[in-house]
Formats: structure tokens, sequence, C-alpha cells
């Protein structure tokens, strides 16, 4: 027989033209819209001491403030000497008071001056682990030895392998519940179909070992990276007391109802089938129909409970409208595995079955449609919460893995279009060979003995091989197929990266803080503190030195002003009295006498300096060395 390719007229390429058109106008549009401020990964949106301070004396806490509530151990905010010792009491503290999450932790007393880092680890709300680290100096900032952990939280092997188990986690969801769905919705003779109980049973099979090892893996994932915690019983146990942990358990107990679901399916519910296939139409078929409903219905409360771990314990759960985000994460998941799930179910039915319906194509060609528009239309207000903006669309990591699911989503359709049209020809053959088959079966003689009929059933099973290789429309399809089934794949692994990513609009809103910062230090002040040395003598004994006067930032407003004596061999010197003045001869402002405090031997300082303006401005530094001999030195400082 000749193959016919399939023929796209003008008519439906342009629809499939318009359609991918309004796909991608609508997303657009709808992330134009604009909404108020939501996260799912926290971020560190203050600290005090702040990144980079310089203190005059030592604080009684260190407190972080986040811009959404976090899970925070009594390890989570270390704070490390110069030396690299603990400067910590090692006892987190939840300052936090009415929308504002702010934690600290209490410092030892007695801290030496330097250069103090600040480590913290968190788990957000969405169950992603977060970490970062920042400096402040006490009195002076000096080199450090602290070592900082060498990978981010969440990276590392362990990263990796959590990686991995969260992908395995959804295929096998995917070909679970669109494997089964596939079975009742489209083939119901596909239950008593090895390959395609197989394929349910290893969808299983790989969500449930990759629940286990999340569960496993969480300990490690979220806290030391160290591959070996995960059999940590102390850890396990806290984990299971965290939101995400109870999410793993009761995933695990709904497959353990899964398991019963496909039981049934495969047992007495192929067995129903294969007795109505035999019997025909009959009294059997009404029992039939009701176990198939009852399936059905308890397939997707199953299935659903399944989708709402993880809208439960990931982005859904958090940012703005979490309690409508959440059902629409659930009815995202179940189309996403209805689609691609039934596309793997078709796959292996028309690579190992001997033969397939053409109803039960188009049948699962309908379903497909329906599970594209529920996708659209939840992934329309997904992108809507996470991203928010033309921007962060196309200007962050989060919004460029977006556009290309998008895409993947776009091309799946346009293979799906060409599968569909050689659908339309795969029934005429498909039909012809049931007739074929039916007629064989009326002549064949009842009463053939055992060994005769498995015989037959070998040889039967071979032709029908033969002639479904050798079908050239089905080959066509089985490409088509193929080609979606292999797009499904990369949709997947984009769709998995995604959820591990910190959503476009917390990326941009993160970067226009940092940016404002940047302008603002830019525009006003140059980088760093603004340092000036000033040469003094009094003309007494021990009279001759150096002052080192540093302002931070050296603007407008309040600033961090640090005095240093040195003597002549460039050692801290200690005098009796400092005072320092600032005026502004241009504006005739001034002068505004500061008295700054003694921090130790040879170091004043003050905190916060007021300059009201500004402009190039006179320090005059007087320095007293004895009870009758001081001097007074001045010099320029340019004040952004």
């Amino acid at each position: 027989m000749t193959a016919t390719a399939p023929r796209f007229g003008p008519a439906p390429v342009v629809r499939l033209l318009l359609a991918a058109t309004v796909l991608i106008g609508t997303l657009i549009g709808a992330l134009l819209a604009g909404a108020s401020p939501a996260s799912a990964h926290a971020a560190l949106t203050g600290s005090n001491p702040k990144d980079g301070a310089v203190v005059a004396t030592a604080p009684k806490e260190v407190t972080l403030t986040f811009s959404e509530q976090v899970a925070m151990g009594n390890d989570s905010i270390r704070v490390l000497e110069p030396s690299g010792k603990r400067a910590d009491k090692a006892k987190i503290r939840n300052l936090s008071t009415g929308g504002k999450v702010t934690y600290g932790v209490d410092l030892l007393p007695g801290l030496p001056n330097g250069t103090y880092t600040v480590a913290w680890q968190a788990v957000s709300a969405d169950s992603h682990p977060v970490s970062g680290a920042f400096t402040f100096a006490i009195g002076a900032p000096s080199a450090t030895s602290a070592a900082l952990p060498d990978q981010k939280a969440g990276e590392g092997v362990v990263g990796v392998l959590y990686d991995i188990a969260r992908y395995a986690a959804y295929a096998g969801f995917v070909l679970l519940v669109g494997g089964a769905a596939f079975v009742l919705a489209c083939w119901q003779r596909g239950a008593s179909v090895r390959p395609l109980q197989r394929l349910v049973a290893q969808g299983w099979v790989a969500l449930t070992a990759a629940t286990l090892a999340m569960l496993l893996l969480r300990t490690p994932y979220t806290g030391s990276g160290n591959l070996a915690d995960a059999f940590d019983l102390g850890g396990l146990r806290d984990v299971l007391e965290t939101k995400t942990g109870a999410a793993l358990i009761s995933r695990l107990l709904l497959l353990g109802a899964a398991a019963l679901f496909v039981a049934v399916l495969f047992g007495a519910y192929a067995k129903r089938e294969d007795e109505n296939g035999d019997e025909g139409e009959g009294e059997g078929e009404g029992e039939k129909k009701d176990l198939t409903f009852g399936l059905a219905i308890g397939g997707t409360v199953v299935a659903a409970g399944i989708a709402g771990t993880w809208a439960l314990s990931e982005h859904a759960s958090t940012g703005i409208q979490p309690g409508l985000a959440m059902p629409v994460d659930v009815l995202h998941l179940l189309a996403v595995a209805t689609w691609l799930g039934g596309l793997a179910a078709l796959l292996t039915v028309l690579y190992l079955a001997p033969s397939i319906e053409r109803a039960a194509v188009r049948r699962f060609s309908r379903v497909a449609f329906g599970s594209v528009v529920v996708l659209t239309a939840t992934g329309i207000y997904q992108s809507w919460r996470q991203v928010g903006s033309w921007s962060a669309l196309t200007g962050t990591s989060y919004g460029q893995l977006l556009l290309v699911k998008v895409a993947l989503v776009v091309v799946m359709v346009c293979v799906a279009w060409i599968s569909r049209r050689w659908t339309a020809q795969l029934g005429e053959v498909t039909e012809a060979e049931d007739t074929a088959e039916a007629e064989d079966e009326a002549d064949a003689d009842p009463e053939r003995a055992a060994q005769l009929a498995r015989q037959k059933a070998a040889v039967a099973t071979a032709l029908k091989k033969r002639a479904r290789d050798a079908d050239p429309e089905r080959s066509g399809l089985r490409r088509s197929v193929l080609a979606e089934a292999g797009i499904a794949v990369v949709l997947l692994a984009v769709t998995t990266i995604l959820t591990s990513t910190e959503p476009g609009r917390t990326q941009e809103e993160a970067a226009k803080s940092a940016g404002a910062s940047g302008t603002r230090a830019a525009s006003n002040a140059p980088a760093g503190p603004t340092e000036i040395k000033l040469p003094f003598d009094t003309g007494g004994q021990n009279g001759k030195g150096t002052v080192r006067l540093s302002l931070d930032p050296a603007t407008s407003g309040g600033n961090a002003m640090h005095v240093w004596i040195y003597n002549p061999d460039l050692k801290p010197m200690d005098v009796p009295e400092v005072k320092v003045s600032f005026t502004l001869k241009a504006k005739q402002i001034g002068p505004l006498p500061i008295t700054p405090d003694r921090v130790t031997v040879g170091h004043w300082s003050a905190d916060p300096v007021q300059i009201p303006m500004p402009g190039d401005w006179q320090v005059q530094v007087m320095v007293r060395t004895s009870d009758i001999d001081q001097t007074t030195v001045d010099k320029n400082i340019k004040i952004g």
C-alpha cells in the first residue's frame, strides 16, 4: 500500500498560526497587566549592622530582615570574628512584628575590633533554601580569616541529587496519572495491554522512589550539604515538622491509595473488560460502566491530592492570592500529566501494542486539546503571579525559561496537529484490520485443542506486529507522536527548573533595589569611604603625628566618621582631646562642631555626622597633645 502524507491546506495552517499567536499574545498581555508585589523565594531586604558598615562599638546583636517568612535554626545565622571564631551565642531569636520578618542573634561580649563576617541560611516559604553572607567592621576594617562555605544552600552533589529526584517525581506523576487517564478516558481495552500496565506501574515506582529520596535528602539539601546527613534521624525528625516534610509524607500516603487504584485498574477492571470483549454487549456492561465511573472519580481524587502536595509546599503557597493559586496549580499539574502522560501512553501503544482503534486515538486528541486549554489558562495566571511585567519576562532567568516553555508548548501543538492528520488516515486501515480479525474469529473452530489455540495466538500476534510495522500510516503517526514525546521530555525538564528558580518578579525587585542604591551612591559620592590625612605638630614633647579621617559614605545626610591618630612611627597615638568641624564657605554654612567618642587607643568615631548639603567642605581637626600644646589642621573634602 502506498502511504499518502497528510496534506495541510491554507486553512489549517492559518488556524494553527492564529492559535499560537493568541496563546503568546494572551500571555504577554496578562503579564503587562501588572499586580501588587509578590515573591516566592525569600530575599534578604535589610540587616543591622548593614553590609559594609563600620560601627564604633560592638553591637549587642545582629538582625536580618527578609521579604517573606522563613524557617531558621540556631545555626542559621553565624557571626565570625576576624580570626574565624564564632562571635554569636548560637541562639536565634524571632523578632518579627506585623508584616516585617526579622530574625536576630545575640553577640558575645568583649569582641575585638576588626571585620566580622555574617553567614546566614534559611528555608523560604516555598521550600527552597536560600543563603548569603556580608561583612561589617567594629572600629575599623581589618583582614579576616573567616572561612565561608564553598557553595550556596541547595548546591553541590546533594543539590544535583535533589534536582534529579524532583525531575523523577514529576516524570513519575505524569506517567502514573496520564497513563491511567488514557486507559479510562480513551482506550479501556488498554487495561489488559501489558506495555501500558508496565508504563503506569513504572510511573508509580518512580514517583514513590523520588519522594522517598527527597525526604531523605531534605536535611542536607537545606542544611549542611553533606550527603551523609541524609541518614541523620534527628534531621529527618526536624524535616517531618516542616511544611515540605508534611507534604512529602502526605504524598507517600496518597501513593498507597494510588497503588490500590492501579491494582484494581489492571486487575478486576481489565478482567471485566476482557469478559465484555468476549461476550459482547450484555448484562455486564452496566457493571463495567459503574466500575469505570468509580475508578475515574477515585483516581481523580487521588491524583488531585498528589498534585496538591506540590501546590501546598512550593511557589503557589506563597505570594499573592495563595487561596486561588493553589487550586489553579493543582489544575495545571493535572492538565500537564493528562496531556504528556497520555502522549507517553499513546507512543507506547503505537510501538509495542498490536493495534489501536481510530476512535481511541481521536478520543485522546480531544482530551489533549482540553488539557492544553486548561494548561494555557492556568499557565497565564501563574505567569502573571510570578513574573508580572515585560521587563521581568525578558530580563530575568525565570522569564526567559518561561518563554522557552511557551515556545515548546507551541511547537508541541504544531506537531500534534500533524499527528491529528495522520490519525484520520490511520482509522481506515485499523477498521479494515478489525473486520478481518472478526471474520477470522467467526470461522475459527471453538473446539480446537489448547496448544493449537496458543500457537494461533502467537502467530496472530506476529502477524499483527508485522502488519503494524508495515503500515505506513501508523509509522507516520508513530514518528509524529515520538517527536511530541521528545519535546515533552525537554518541556518537563524546563518546568522542573522553573520550580526551583527565583521568580522573575522577585529577581526584578531585588535588582531594582540594588540598582537604586548603586545609583544613589554613584551620583552622590565616590565609591567607598572618603579619607584624608593631615600631618600635625603641636610644638610640644611628642607633639608630632598624623591624623587620618574617614567619612562614609561622604554624602549629604548621615555619615559615619572615624579619626585615627598615629605617631611618626605609625603606631596608634593617644591624645587628651580631638575635635572636628565642617565648614562650607561657599554657602556660609558652619563651622559645624563634632566631638567624636574615643573608641580605643588612637581611634575616635562619631555616627551619624549630619552633613546638610553636598559641596566642597573644609574639615578642621583640632588635636591637643598636652594641657597647653594643641594645633588645628584643615583640608578640603568633596561631599556628594
